[in-house]
């Protein structure tokens, strides 16, 4: 099976996130100082280095492990929400039976829908209330979608990445109903939410990643 998912794509996967976060950490601090303590990419950074640690050389070699260690290791930042729902999200992942073997399409959307229910599980947040919920939720169902249809492994991320990057511009128009942010009520209006934003550079970050683990190029 080549076009599938095994745990050394998912940690060029991962790898690719973190570049992506620590490319535009900035921004992400800059747009939570509209409405927050403008910290927001110095947790992701913290975050994405947690993460590549579940998965770095001569550690477990199975995906299911690696996945529980990374929501563990994202759990202990001291970031407040984001950083919790982080590790939530990805220690969840781990509940999927395709974590078990190289995942198809198919098996790699079941491994992130794994990871949001559990998400919701813990969140009554959904899209609409301008959180990261705004660009996970459409992501997650953006690689059902496309798997369902028969798309590749890369195919079915570069659509994931499209559709986390479309929620999170979208939270521009948005009212925030959640954190500190809802307390300013339509003054949020006009500013990207910042977790949203880091959800977008994840799955911008997967895809890549995923590319370079094929040796293919990127046209995202």
């Amino acid at each position: 099976m080549t076009d599938a998912v095994t745990k050394n794509d998912f940690a060029r996967m991962i790898a690719g996130a973190a570049a992506a976060i620590r490319s535009q950490h900035a921004m992400l601090s800059e747009l939570d100082c509209a409405a927050g303590d403008g910290d927001h990419g110095a947790t992701m950074l913290r975050a994405v280095d947690r993460l590549e640690a579940a998965f770095a050389p001569g550690g477990p070699e199975d995906l299911k492990t690696c996945l529980e260690n990374a929501g563990w290791n994202v759990l202990g930042v001291d970031g407040g929400a984001s950083s919790s729902l982080l590790g939530v999200f990805f220690g969840g992942m781990a509940d999927a039976r395709a974590c078990e073997g190289p995942a198809d399409a198919s098996g790699l959307a079941a491994i992130f829908e794994a990871g949001l229910a559990a998400l919701r599980k813990q969140t009554k947040a959904q899209p609409g209330d301008k959180t990261m919920m705004d660009a996970l939720v459409p992501a997650v169902e953006a690689m059902r979608a496309a798997a369902e249809g028969g798309k590749s492994v890369g195919e079915t991320l570069r659509v994931a990445a499209a559709a986390a990057r479309a929620g999170a511009e979208a939270t521009r128009n948005l009212t925030a109903r959640y954190g500190r942010a809802k307390y300013l009520g339509e003054k949020t209006r006009g500013h990207e939410d910042p977790g949203a934003a880091s959800v977008g550079l994840l799955f911008e970050g997967f895809y890549k990643g995923f590319q370079n683990s094929k040796g293919e190029t990127s046209n995202a």
